[in-house]
């Protein structure tokens, strides 16, 4: 009887320790999912109103500077040395500074040495003057160089190497480029940019990204298309196919080339380039340059040209603060206090991970706000319609993994907020890039 009452025992204690193990992973996710932790600061730096004990405060500087203070974040599992300062996430924009003012080359895309045919689609478009990466750099494209370009997220890549290349083709309709992105989203937009760009010359496109059908991209590469635009891994899929022969193309643009390096498409983008013919024409695009970049141009560029427009990490009309945590506040509750505050008209707002990101999108419409997410793990035609009503203002609030984080254009984002912190202080660098476009302020927040 003493051992079978033993063997009840045993039992019993393994079934509570199963349970514990499936349960508590579950319960402290769900605790921690927007709770920082009990010795968490939170403050805004500068003078602002308060909006309870249990609510956000924010505003502009005090004089003094930041309340930064010199404590650390704790929470998250965040490691400061991550980014060294996270003062860099601090940057109040001087409304009295008088704005450096860009002298072009080109006054307008009229004294570019391009076809008037497509001079007169730039116009329609509304395009005037040129930036600093379209001025620098179309001429040099034109004379069929290899350029390295970088500049500031934001600045006008796109438009950059889309209009030498689409005169290019103007002038030999049997040139064929491939253009190499690391999102879907990014190569959805190029694709519409150079739509825009192609009204009436006889030019076509086709679209290669992953997360959609293959078959429908295997049945448009049929045709001739002057402009393959895709992902390094559905590129390579319809290459290994037999879909794409890449010794007919003799132009490769890589756009955003160190976001490809940082997701793990090195091998993937050497294949392409080492299956092209030589000589042929390379540019290289990125709002940042590493080690492996420049190893990839030694080793891919013929002779490049240097083009840096970058003048600093981040743009000096984005307005950057920090949000602390208070003892005992809840995430969500700061965030929601936020989101209800005069100004967040249209707001991105960064996670970690895929999950943390449907949960927190799934939490903000229960409460009330227009909210949808986006994310690797959801399918390709949600993913395209939640950016869709972002972009034309239908919802207020999109939550994004870092794969909007890159290169994705969308008009008067009022603010972005990093719920979470990115990464690295490159990632931060093209978090906060959505905002502040096209000369216009705008603002990033960092829950710390």
């Amino acid at each position: 009887m003493v051992y079978n009452r033993i063997g009840e025992t045993l039992i019993a204690l393994r079934a509570y320790i199963h349970l514990v193990i499936q349960v508590l992973p579950n319960r402290l996710e769900t605790k921690n999912m927007y709770n920082q932790s009990p010795r968490s600061p939170r403050s805004f730096s500068g003078s602002r109103p308060s909006y309870g004990n249990s609510r956000p405060s924010y505003g502009g500087s005090r004089s003094g500077g930041s309340r930064f203070g010199g404590g650390r974040p704790r929470s998250g599992g965040f490691k400061q040395k991550s980014f060294g300062d996270v003062s860099k996430f601090i940057n109040k924009v001087t409304v009295t500074e008088e704005a450096e003012v860009f002298v072009p080359d080109h006054a307008s895309f009229a004294d570019f040495a391009i076809s008037d045919a497509l001079k007169r689609n730039i116009i329609v478009k509304g395009y005037k003057a040129p930036t600093p990466i379209q001025d620098k750099s179309i001429p040099h494209i034109l004379k069929g160089e290899d350029v390295f370009g970088i500049a500031n997220t934001g600045t006008g890549k796109t438009a950059a190497f889309l209009i030498p290349l689409i005169n290019k083709v103007w002038h030999n309709k049997h040139e064929n480029v491939l253009i190499v992105v690391p999102t879907r989203e990014l190569a959805i937009q190029i694709q519409d940019e150079f739509k825009g760009f192609t009204p009436g010359l006889g030019m076509y496109s086709v679209c290669c990204v992953g997360g959609t059908p293959i078959y429908p991209q295997i049945t448009a590469l049929r045709r001739h298309n002057n402009f393959i635009i895709g992902t390094p891994g559905r590129l390579k899929d319809l290459i290994d196919r037999k879909c794409i022969d890449l010794k007919k193309f003799g132009t490769v643009v890589l756009d955003e080339a160190d976001r490809m390096l940082d997701m793990g498409f090195i091998s993937d983008i050497k294949y392409m380039l080492e299956m092209m013919p030589k000589p042929r024409h390379t540019l290289f695009f990125s709002a940042t340059i590493t080690p492996e970049i420049s190893k990839l141009t030694a080793q891919f560029l013929n002779n490049p040209v240097s083009i840096s427009v970058k003048t600093r990490d981040t743009s000096k009309n984005i307005d950057q603060d920090v949000v602390r945590m208070k003892p005992g506040e809840n995430k969500f509750d700061v965030l929601k206090a936020l989101l209800e505050a005069p100004g967040f008209h249209k707001v991105l707002i960064f996670g970690k991970t895929k999950h943390g990101v449907e949960k927190l999108s799934d939490d903000l419409a229960r409460k009330g706000f227009k909210a949808e997410s986006i994310h690797g793990n959801k399918n390709h035609s949600k993913r395209q319609k939640a950016l869709g009503q972002f972009k034309n203002s239908e919802i207020q609030i999109l939550v994004a993994t870092d794969v909007a984080a890159r290169g994705l254009d969308i008009a008067d984002v009022s603010h972005v907020i990093n719920f979470d912190l990115p990464s690295t202080y490159e990632d931060y660098i093209h978090r906060i890039g959505r905002t502040g476009r096209g000369g216009k302020k705008g603002n990033a927040l960092t829950f710390v």
